[in-house]
């Protein structure tokens, strides 16, 4: 159990690290911040570090068995509630975005606006919210008082205290990810269509956009997957709370994890003009270090 908590907390830095060197890159451009596509990826990696910098922090304290109060769990919660919606969300929106530039090329400029994507995304905040929201009021129509007074460990599963609240939540994410599954298939057989009729420069750029499209559907299958570790570990805890400790970590590494490391391979190493401009900022980041 030790070795699965110490790689976790060296993967969780490594991600972290890696993160906010892709944030600071995305500043260092006018163009990656007012371009749509770069917008929404700023997002997800915001997105992806709050939720693992929260949800490792709660596994430490499931670990060291640090109990807090009910209420104060529940703010903490709000953060991974939120955040583990948002970045599928913004995942289809950002499919729909290269469906727009590959399937309607004149109209890109005009519906992907930096305008109308600081709109998109107080839209996806928007939808992200409804399962956070649906969790919640499960919660504080089912409890008394008394009930946020009392120190547990921070676990989403012990304070849902009645299995219709676990079905609902199930209902809810899974009704969700469905939607956003059909979506990226409309786009993916959209643009595939283009892929075919185009030649030369332009196919090239289609099928470049085509394996976009099919990595974020691969990003949101590990995302849809993530959706039911919660369900995994309420069943395990029934069980044994030592295996369930364990299980909930390797949950962590493989589907929290795995999932972010693609945000990497398709902007920080795909994209030609991302992946110069990160270069760029860490070789002028080990320069600045060794004058030091």
């Amino acid at each position: 159990m030790n070795d699965i908590v110490d790689t976790s907390q060296v993967l969780v830095m490594l991600f972290l690290s890696i993160n906010l060197l892709l944030i600071v890159t995305f500043f260092q451009k006018e163009y990656f911040y007012t371009t749509a596509r770069y917008i929404l990826f700023a997002v997800t990696l915001l997105s992806d570090s709050l939720l693992l910098f929260v949800t490792d922090i709660l596994l430490v304290f499931i670990y060291f068995h640090v109990n807090i109060q009910v209420w104060l769990c529940i703010i903490i919660c709000v953060v991974p509630l939120l955040s583990l919606t948002v970045t599928p969300v913004t995942l289809t929106a950002m499919t729909l975005e290269r469906y727009v530039a590959i399937c309607m090329p004149l109209r890109h400029g005009e519906l992907c606006s930096t305008r109308n994507t600081m709109h998109g995304i107080l839209i996806i905040h928007g939808l992200s919210s409804v399962p956070c929201i649906a969790i919640l009021s499960t919660i504080f129509v089912s409890a008394s008082l008394s009930f946020y007074t009392k120190y547990w460990v921070c676990l989403v599963e012990l304070v849902l205290l009645q299995a219709w609240q676990h079905h609902l939540r199930s209902a809810v994410y899974q009704f969700q990810f469905l939607i956003l599954c059909i979506m990226i298939l409309f786009s993916y057989i959209k643009i595939m269509k283009v892929a075919r009729a185009a030649s030369g420069e332009d196919k090239k750029s289609t099928q470049k956009g085509l394996r976009t499209v099919l990595l974020h559907g691969f990003q949101l299958l590990l995302c849809l997957i993530q959706m039911w570790c919660p369900f995994i570990d309420a069943a395990v805890l029934q069980v044994n709370y030592t295996l369930y400790e364990i299980v909930r970590y390797l949950n962590f590494v493989v589907f929290y994890l795995a999932p972010r490391c693609l945000s990497l391979l398709i902007y920080g190493l795909r994209d030609e003009v991302f992946f110069q401009a990160l270069k760029n900022v860490a070789y002028l980041g080990l320069y600045k270090r060794n004058i030091m």
